[in-house]
């Protein structure tokens, strides 16, 4: 699981077993993050949270409203219709860059293929690699 930020730099990495869903993981994704400020504590909360169908939960709209975070998730297409208004998707046009930070992660070969049985090595490769992307960032 991976919590980007705006220009599709990370600033969150989860690494789980397959057998927990992602609606369950997102929330303990969300809680990594950490932006520093000048002053103060470091920014916790995101003003929006884009995320794709896999997401699409009540439960987690609602935590995430409570949070004061804005939920941009689209519904499945086989979930029933529910009443009241649509859900606002006008963010939901900025997951490509999602999806870019997923590309720039496919470059590193070792991450695609998962030869590392265990979850700590794999973070531990996976945290190096978006250490590359940031550091390739912030040089050019």
């Amino acid at each position: 699981m991976l919590v980007v930020e705006g220009q599709g730099l990370p600033l969150g990495v989860l690494v789980e077993s397959a057998q927990r869903s992602e609606v369950r993981l997102a929330e303990e994704a969300l809680r990594q993050v950490r932006v520093p400020r000048r002053v103060g504590r470091p920014r916790t909360r995101p003003r929006e949270v884009v995320a794709d169908r896999g997401y699409d939960s009540e439960a987690l709209r609602r935590r995430l409203r409570a949070r004061g975070i804005t939920p941009c998730i689209p519904r499945r297409k086989n979930a029933r219709a529910r009443p009241g208004r649509k859900p606002d998707l006008a963010g939901y046009r900025q997951r490509w860059v999602v999806e870019r930070t997923f590309a720039w992660l496919g470059s590193f070969r070792r991450l695609v293929v998962r030869w590392e049985r265990r979850a700590h090595l794999y973070l531990a490769l996976l945290l190096l690699a978006c250490s590359l992307i940031l550091l390739r960032a912030i040089s050019g």
